[in-house]
């Protein structure tokens, strides 16, 4: 498997409690401020399909919007039905003040 950083934007654009999604090309991902730190995890509830994006972050999880599923921000990891599928989560990391995400290559 191969691999790359795809530079997302600058860590001052996504304040602490806030997100953006960013299309990595091949998926569309969710970048999350939690409390200073920042994660990705697919922006897709693996219940029905839909965007996260719309949800609400309650401690560590996301809400999808339609449905109530919740997934840990760290992890990807699904913690409440109706969805039972976890999501890709994805390595970040800060270089010189932006955010960069690893994705895998097709």
């Amino acid at each position: 498997m191969t691999t790359r950083w795809l530079t997302v934007c600058s860590l001052e654009d996504i304040p602490v409690g806030e997100w953006i999604t960013f299309d990595t090309g091949v998926e569309e991902l969710l970048i999350v401020n939690l409390e200073g730190d920042i994660y990705a995890i697919q922006d897709l509830c693996t219940h029905d399909g839909g965007n996260l994006a719309d949800g609400q972050l309650d401690g560590d999880e996301i809400v999808c919007p339609r449905h109530g599923a919740r997934f840990c921000v760290k992890t990807g990891e699904v913690t409440t039905p109706p969805a039972y599928e976890d999501i890709k989560a994805f390595p970040t990391r800060i270089q010189n003040g932006m955010i960069e995400v690893e994705v895998e290559l097709i």
